[in-house]
């Protein structure tokens, strides 16, 4: 199966200091890779590279056999509802109602009835396990339900792409388990995904591959299982670090 989405040799410095240095890798579709790494590696530069909203010093993104990382940032208005990102706090706009947050994707990208922006929204709510939640604020919410709604937001155009920034960080067991459930029911739907984490029992659980970014570049890609089994020094120490 042919990767949907690909970058390729990316380059990216904040003044002196090298962020990443020649990286290339790809998804496919239905697929989660887990993009593991200590905090200062990149790992939410690199998702933001991928969709426009950090310009690379060099390299490529291709999306659906499509260079992407040229377009105007009209056309990646549009790529963005292909390609979506959950952000790492949710980044809810505490003026409106859960449902407003939810919709507000749909008014702005899609023309439906008020009929069908209630279903579409009422299904991605149950789903995300906030039900009932439609009518309340921000500010209502504790902080794994304003992570759900976050992700709710993020699916509700059936993207074909989820970029995972960090998603079960700051939450109890209980709510990360609730994240993984609601990741794996999003790539039942078909959407592949990139998973940003440090926490490796929760990548371990959702990911089909692990890559682990040391020093600007790619120092392992493979299984899960491979991870597990390697020797590499690079992953021996980000467990040990961990």
């Amino acid at each position: 199966m042919e990767n949907i989405l690909e970058i390729k040799n990316l380059k990216k410095s904040f003044g002196d200091k090298v962020i990443h240095r020649d990286v290339s890798f790809g998804i496919k579709k239905g697929e989660i890779v887990g993009l593991l790494g200590n905090s200062g590696t990149g790992k939410s530069v690199m998702l933001r590279c991928l969709v426009g909203l950090e310009t690379m010093d060099d390299g490529e993104v291709w999306f659906q056999k499509k260079r992407i990382d040229l377009l105007s940032e009209e056309a990646m208005f549009k790529i963005r509802t292909k390609i979506s990102y959950a952000f790492q706090s949710g980044a809810l706009f505490d003026s409106m109602s859960v449902y407003d947050n939810i919709a507000y994707p749909l008014r702005e990208h899609v023309n439906l009835s008020i009929s069908e922006e209630e279903k579409r929204v009422q299904d991605i709510l149950d789903l995300v396990h906030l039900k009932d939640a439609g009518k309340l604020f921000p500010s209502d919410l504790s902080g794994g339900m304003q992570k759900r709604a976050g992700l709710a937001r993020a699916m509700v155009l059936s993207p074909d792409v989820i970029l995972y920034d960090e998603p079960t960080a700051g939450l109890d067991p209980v709510n990360v388990e609730n994240v993984l459930e609601i990741m794996r029911s999003f790539r039942e739907r078909g959407a592949a995904g990139i998973f940003v984490t440090h926490d490796i029992p929760a990548a371990q659980k959702v990911c089909d591959r692990l890559m682990v970014i040391d020093s600007g570049r790619i120092a392992f890609q493979g299984t899960v299982e491979e991870f597990d089994n390697s020797k590499d020094s690079v992953v021996q120490n980000f467990h040990v670090s961990l």
